[in-house]
């Protein structure tokens, strides 16, 4: 039995570093060459080689492997993890004047995940396909042609899921890694002074050396722990114990080995400064390892862009965004779902990132102002989960505080001279998703505010009913009630003008609660309002699908049968008008109108039968 369960964590520790690692692994690519390139004027020296070596060795060690792995990754819900879910634990025992703040919180680093999935697979592919101007300057105008082909193809094939794609994650990453560190083992042999530089004092003696400019070469060391959110995130599809024994028997290991190879390469050939990591390998080895790092960046890409679907569900399962159209690949695995709205529109964004910036150089420039404010959100609302949740001492809790954002904001405001230089496109691009998030949520609680408000009491309504039947017809009429308690839309509007009523109604309700899963024991509420009425609450968990056949299935082993094919499904569709506004509500009342347009429908989301959808129109100033 040991011998298994060892084996089964060794298996799923190897499949961590294909898919959690993608991204942090691939950034040996691009990120001492911008530390170093000479934008901050320091030239390739001991004291700014050391520095900048020091500088990542303790980012990665203080960022990734004490804030990440020994403390944020304790913060899950029901084995997930990622933002909005840190939003949603931390939002469970606050005090309700501080949710808002809470939920702002949580929304701006969701809205900035989605910047980064849009400089991600951009930056790592360029990086990985510019390693043909070592072998031949000549083809250095192919490498944007050769990106977006590369990327495209990565793109169409999402529909298709990443099931049998995955499988090959695993053994590609081990490979790489290895390559890594066999590089990098390679460039310290011929200078192994250079291991001098895990001595702080060199990333203490560059801040003194330099003074304000180190200060914003912050912002180039800061590309070395990006991907480092994506350890939360995916900490759903496995555990704890493979992303941290993954992290430290093999990626960080192997990452260390290859910055600091690439430090001692330019130690002593400084020209090498134009791609380091490419020119750390033998000439001979040079296209099998292009080959591999366009692999290794695909993988990167692949991470982020199923790290977006994640997000996107689990907005619009909470009421963040607008129900859209997501197709489950696989049978066995939730996690892996192809949204083709978020696809395509990220796929038109990557398009226009690498023909607007042309190289990764330029998209280093625009990288690192997200994941940096997303990192200082995350110790914010992790430390609220520790003293609301698990009544840590506050105190210990204020400083532990203290001591993230002493690493998260130097970080960030490092980051921010970027603005100018690109910085802008992932704070607009998040800045944009956050409006849509908000706008809808407040926009769609207005709209079930105003459906609620017709001043009709359900219970009253339902008596009144009982004593004074209209005419009765055979069979069962389910209609949808976004909230418990209130007359559906739906039900009125078939009582004043087909004044008829089926012989048993069922007032649904479908709740998504801020937990993962909901049990299966818990799966229905029922009750019987009167001899005709009856209510059903079906409860689902945010990363689970709402199935009506699962709902009545389940209703049926609990006493209330209600065949599929024997019950008409009543709903409500409103065709919302725009009132008079202020011209800034207005926009945002135009934006909502657009969402509320090509949202998916009911029907459609719950997948009914069709010729068993009823849908009665109402029409509603907004």
């Amino acid at each position: 039995m040991a011998t298994h369960e060892k084996q089964s964590l060794a298996i799923v520790t190897l499949t961590a570093i294909g898919v959690v690692y993608g991204d942090i692994g691939t950034s040996p690519l691009y990120t001492l060459r911008e530390c170093l390139a000479g934008e901050w004027g320091v030239g390739i020296n001991q004291t700014s080689v050391y520095g900048f070596l020091s500088l990542i060795f303790w980012l990665l060690t203080s960022v990734v492997s004490i804030k990440y792995l020994l403390f944020v990754l304790r913060a899950d819900d029901a084995g997930e993890g990622g933002i909005l879910t840190l939003m949603s634990l931390a939002g469970r025992n606050i005090d309700a004047r501080y949710m808002p703040l809470v939920i702002v919180m949580g929304l701006i680093g969701g809205s900035f995940f989605y910047g980064d999935g849009v400089i991600t697979p951009a930056i790592s592919v360029m990086s990985a396909i510019e390693g043909m101007e070592i072998i031949a300057p000549n083809l250095t105008r192919y490498v944007v042609p050769l990106s977006v082909i590369i990327l495209t193809l990565l793109f169409v094939i999402q529909k298709h899921g990443t099931g049998s794609i995955g499988k090959l994650f695993a053994p590609v990453m081990m490979l790489w890694f290895i390559t890594l560190a066999v590089l990098g083992i390679r460039g310290i042999m011929e200078y192994p002074q250079v291991l001098h530089a895990l001595n702080p004092y060199w990333a203490i003696n560059f801040f003194v050396q330099y003074k304000l400019v180190s200060f914003f070469a912050l912002g180039a060391a800061v590309l070395s722990v990006t991907g480092a959110e994506a350890l939360y995130a995916d900490m759903g599809h496995f555990n704890r114990s493979s992303i941290r024994i993954a992290w430290f028997s093999i990626v960080l290991p192997s990452l260390v080995l290859n910055y600091f190879g690439q430090g001692a390469l330019l130690l002593q050939h400084p020209e090498a400064i134009k791609n380091p990591f490419f020119l750390l390998a033998p000439e001979w080895a040079l296209i099998p390892l292009l080959v591999l790092a366009a692999f290794a960046t695909v993988i990167a890409s692949q991470a982020v862009i199923s790290g977006v679907f994640s997000l996107t569900r689990h907005a619009v399962r909470l009421g963040y965004l607008p129900p859209m159209r997501i197709i489950y690949t696989s049978d066995k695995e939730s996690g892996q779902i192809y949204i083709p709205a978020i696809n395509w529109m990220l796929y038109l964004a990557v398009l226009i990132v690498i023909a607007s910036f042309k190289s990764s150089s330029n998209l280093a420039a625009a990288y690192g102002i997200v994941v940096t404010g997303t990192m200082a959100l995350t110790s914010v609302l992790f430390c609220l989960v520790t003293v609301h949740n698990w009544q840590w001492n506050r105190w210990a809790v204020a400083l532990l505080l203290a001591l993230l954002l002493v690493i998260d904001l130097p970080l960030f405001g490092a980051n921010l001279i970027k603005i100018m230089a690109g910085g802008w496109l992932p704070i607009c691009i998040g800045i944009g998703f956050l409006v849509v998030m908000t706008t809808w949520r407040t926009e769609r609680f207005n709209v079930l505010r105003k459906l609620s408000e017709h001043g009709n009491s359900l219970s009253a309504m339902i008596t009144s009913l009982e004593k004074n039947p209209p005419v009765r017809v055979p069979g069962t009429a389910v209609y949808l009630s976004r909230v418990v308690n209130v007359i559906p839309t739906a039900l009125l509007h078939n009582m004043k003008h087909n004044k008829v009523l089926h012989e048993r109604v069922v007032l649904l309700t479908i709740r998504t609660e801020e937990v993962p899963y909901v049990p299966n024991v818990r799966r229905v509420e029922i009750e019987q309002l009167s001899p005709s009425f009856w209510r059903v609450v079906a409860s689902y968990g945010w990363r689970e699908k709402p199935n009506m056949e699962g709902i009545f299935h389940r209703c049926s082993v609990e006493g209330l049968n209600c065949p599929m094919m024997q019950t008409s499904f009543f709903m409500s569709h409103e065709a919302l008008i725009l009132g008079k506004r202020p011209w800034h509500h207005k926009i945002r009342g135009m934006l909502f109108l657009a969402l509320a347009r090509n949202a998916l429908r009911s029907p459609d989301l719950f997948e009914l039968p069709p010729n068993r959808v009823i849908e009665l129109g109402t029409q509603m100033d907004i």
